[in-house]
């Protein structure tokens, strides 16, 4: 896949043809291999992520799982994680869908993301749901001493406002967000204005992707933030995975990344701009999470934040330090993994799997290992270890080969492997 599109300008200190090459190289390698293997790496975090929860202090209060040793250090981890992996899974979400939607037209695009997006979730939640109750189950009998307890929990409502998505919410988002912009791009066509708002996105670009973009950026994200009643600020953005309805500060923060994302597919020289400027980004992002951080505390906090001018501060500085990471990592990406080994490109091709099938692992294996007295990081590391195995097994043999994978993965290509340089 190529994009077809050029720079009339040259950056500063370089001519235009030596511009033109450098494009053509992202448009022809890093846009396959680089951008593919980060968002991979944000799927593959959600594992590192969901892993530590039952170690959290106060996990009894926000998981299925809550382990007789708990420890600060993971709560940093927890808190980075999940300030940027959202943010960057949908930038990125948003330049592969206009990067299909060119490569294949309106018709081919619905029916590809019906097929890799709404039917794993149509197909996977009820299976995925099972499973995660019996991980309950599993987690209820270890806490109880190898027996149920009497009292069961109440079952969910499945209401349109009560309807447990968990991970998968993320597929759902995504369905909307496609309906949303494919139905404005549509409109735009249709009004024969597409190249008039091309022409604006390529005025604003240079602005919003430039030093003091994600600045710019963070500011709506920070309002939706700061205007969401009892927001529980250091969990950031709260996520629909109990509701069929998002909330403002998730169509907001959600849907301004995919929109850039979309934007960015087609400004190739941001994305060499990033790759100059990642040491920078990822600077900035750790300074301000660091901050975030100090304004809070290391472990959980599950008191709504008070509505005043440092609720503000925080939101502020939490949106900016999320898009710094995502200009900084698409950066470094971009920079060191431009040409994918088939190890990472088989990885990046199991990612999807991976994270789809790993919740209910993570849970059943955090609550065989949640009381015996191992340390910390062995039950953590046996956790990961044991789902990440389990997952990339079931991909390798289950999968991979056979109409799951086509449908996950899209369709093989013969040449595809030989393409790919270790």
């Amino acid at each position: 896949m190529q994009s077809d599109l050029i720079i009339d300008a040259p950056v500063s200190g370089t001519s235009t043809a030596t511009v033109k090459a450098e494009v053509t190289a992202v448009a022809t390698t890093e846009r396959l291999h680089g951008l593919d293997a980060l968002r991979a790496g944000a799927l593959m975090l959600g594992v590192l992520l969901h892993a530590t929860m039952s170690f959290l202090p106060g996990a009894k209060f926000f998981w299925v799982v809550s382990d007789n040793q708990k420890t600060e250090l993971l709560g940093p981890v927890f808190f980075v994680i999940h300030l940027f992996r959202m943010p960057l899974f949908f930038l990125l979400a948003g330049y592969f869908a206009h990067l299909v939607l060119q490569k294949k037209g309106l018709a081919g695009f619905i029916k590809d993301r019906f097929k890799r997006i709404v039917l794993p979730l149509l197909v996977g939640w009820p299976i995925i749901f099972t499973a995660i109750v019996a991980a309950i189950v599993l987690a209820a009998w270890v806490r109880n001493g190898g027996s149920l307890p009497r009292k069961s929990p109440p079952a969910p409502d499945f209401r349109a406002d009560s309807f447990p998505l968990a991970h998968l919410w993320f597929l759902y988002m995504l369905t909307l967000l496609y309906a949303v912009y494919l139905g404005l791009w549509a409109c735009c066509r249709r009004l024969g204005i597409l190249p008039h708002l091309k022409k604006f996105a390529d005025l604003l670009m240079p602005t919003l992707a430039g030093w003091v973009g994600p600045l710019l950026l963070a500011l709506p994200v920070a309002l939706a933030l700061f205007y969401t009643p009892y927001w529980v600020s250091w969990f950031g953005v709260p996520t629909p995975d109990q509701s069929l309805y998002p909330g403002r500060a998730a169509w907001i923060s959600f849907g301004m990344a995919f929109g850039f994302g979309w934007m960015l597919q087609q400004s190739p020289a941001t994305l060499l701009q990033w790759q100059r400027r990642w040491v920078w980004h990822l600077g900035m992002a750790t300074l301000l999470a660091g901050v975030c951080l100090y304004l809070t505390s290391l472990a959980p906090q599950l008191v709504p934040a008070v509505h005043d001018d440092d609720k503000l501060i925080y939101a502020c500085l939490y949106a900016a330090a999320a898009w710094n990471f995502c200009f900084g990592l698409t950066g470094l990406a971009l920079k060191f993994m431009s040409h994918a080994s088939l190890t990472v490109r088989y990885l990046a091709d199991a990612s999807y799997w991976i994270y789809l099938v790993h919740l209910p692992l993570v849970m059943v294996f955090q609550a065989l290992v949640s009381r015996s007295e191992w340390h910390w990081t062995i039950k953590l590391a046996a956790v990961l270890l044991a789902t990440l195995a389990v997952a990339l097994l079931s991909y390798h043999y289950l999968v991979r080969l056979t109409f799951i994978g086509k449908v996950l993965n899209g369709q093989r290509h013969a040449g595809h492997r030989q393409s790919v340089r270790t």
